[in-house]
């Protein structure tokens, strides 16, 4: 069998700028690379080993915006980022984002565990969880 490692999520963009601005922020992310130069450039930011694509949309979407922990038709939900401090995080933030869902005590789930979903500046859902571990 082929070792697979994860490569990128690739995200489109109505203002791919103030997305990489919000990624970068409150994330970690830098710049790693920009191709196709000019209007319909494509930029990758990186955080650890984490990649985003951003593209410019060419399009406006007909769907509806994402809500709680995110849609729940078939595709993508959410991304998420492991925290160390979420009630840190979310004070940091503050204003920067919009609480979807949360923060929510996951500790009957999994001792220790606290959940919160935010929208980016486009809407896109991001969880924030502190304390997830594998069984």
């Amino acid at each position: 069998m082929a070792i697979l490692v994860f490569s990128h999520m690739g995200l489109t963009c109505k203002d791919p700028v103030e997305i990489e601005k919000f990624y970068s922020k409150y994330f970690g992310f830098k710049r790693a690379r920009v191709y196709a130069p000019g209007p319909e450039q494509v930029v990758m930011i990186k955080s650890g080993n984490i990649y985003l694509e951003l593209f410019k949309a060419g399009e406006e979407s007909t769907l509806a915006p994402a809500k709680e922990a995110g849609p729940n038709y078939p595709g993508w939900k959410h991304i998420c980022f492991m925290v160390d401090n979420l009630d840190a995080l979310l004070k940091e933030i503050g204003g920067g984002a919009r609480i979807t869902l949360g923060p929510l005590d996951m500790g009957k789930f999994i001792p220790g565990m606290k959940v919160c979903w935010i929208a980016d500046p486009e809407g896109n859902i991001v969880e924030l969880n502190q304390g997830y571990v594998d069984e």
